[in-house]
């Protein structure tokens, strides 16, 4: 891409020329989404192999991908995104963000989605998409009687590798003051007390409770301390679940934000159910108790 000497120095002008066109964009997209092998990505976007193969040996050149050997006979690589690529996902989702708003959408702020609306139809057609199995996220510390492995404040896998089930609820944010004008926002603290409350009905039926919100690691701790929230609250301020999954977002007080969201994951990380919009909080968790029941049944 030739530039002008005047965009040597600006830093959008060097990172469009990373970005290079769409089809750029796609394969990071698709592998945020877990799709990390050259076949999945050919089938997956419908590039052609000679092209594919161009672009990504840029993406390794430019420091944002990098090749991981899994298969020696032949020679097979996955393409994983390196630090400089992870950095990237924030945009990735904050181009989603405006897409679902001002080019798929009529460009109102809001924090939920109506049934016609390409969110609902992206996050209902979820079924069946498995989560990355690699991804793991910051965690709040929970109550050590509970006996969760691993569950002391490190890193935690998205879906409990331990459980029938997983629940995985994304929501706005704690703690914050919500402007009224924007739909969807109010309920997040009842949300998680619910979940905290029924969380001895979800573990007999050997399904655990994950949260998440794009909010930092230590005001999720001071609001799961509070609240005695006795199961994992995840961070994705790095975006890289939103990214994998394409969730909705909105942008609220100051960042970009989960808009509320519950999924069923199956033990083999496959999402099973997804309840979106989510907007009578307490039938949706008693909805979730029930779906997940069935989920584990299953197992």
């Amino acid at each position: 891409m030739r530039m002008h000497n005047a965009d040597e120095t600006c830093g959008i002008a060097r990172a469009a020329v990373v970005l290079g066109d769409w089809w750029n964009v796609l394969i990071l997209r698709e592998i945020a989404r877990g799709h990390v092998r050259f076949d999945a990505l050919a089938a997956e976007i419908g590039l052609s192999r000679n092209v594919l193969t161009e672009r990504l040996g840029r993406l390794v050149a430019q420091g944002v991908l990098r090749r991981s050997l899994y298969q020696r006979r032949p020679v097979r690589y996955e393409y994983v995104l390196t630090d400089a690529g992870l950095a990237l996902l924030p945009l990735l989702v904050a181009m989603q963000n405006w897409g679902d708003r001002w080019v798929l959408g009529d460009g109102s702020l809001t924090a939920t989605a109506d049934a016609d609306s390409a969110e609902h139809a992206r996050m209902h057609a979820l079924a069946g998409t498995r989560v990355p199995e690699e991804l793991r996220l910051p965690a709040t510390r929970v109550p050590e009687d509970l006996e969760l492995p691993g569950a002391q404040g490190a890193d935690l896998p998205v879906v409990s590798p331990d459980a029938a089930a997983t629940v995985l609820f994304t929501y706005p944010g704690t703690g914050v003051d919500w402007d009224e004008e924007i739909p969807g926002t109010p309920g997040c603290t009842l949300e998680n007390r619910l979940f905290r409350d029924a969380w001895s009905d979800f573990r007999r039926a050997g399904v655990d409770i994950r949260g998440m919100s794009t909010q930092l690691p230590y005001e999720q701790a001071e609001f799961a301390r509070a609240e005695e929230i006795p199961y994992p609250l995840l961070s994705d301020a790095r975006h890289q679940l939103g990214a994998a999954l394409r969730l909705p977002t909105f942008r609220g007080a100051g960042r970009l934000r989960h808009k509320r969201l519950i999924l069923i994951v199956d033990a083999e990380r496959t999402v099973r159910h997804t309840l979106f919009p989510v907007d009578d909080i307490p039938h949706a968790v008693g909805q979730s108790l029930r779906l997940a029941e069935e989920c584990a049944r299953a197992v």
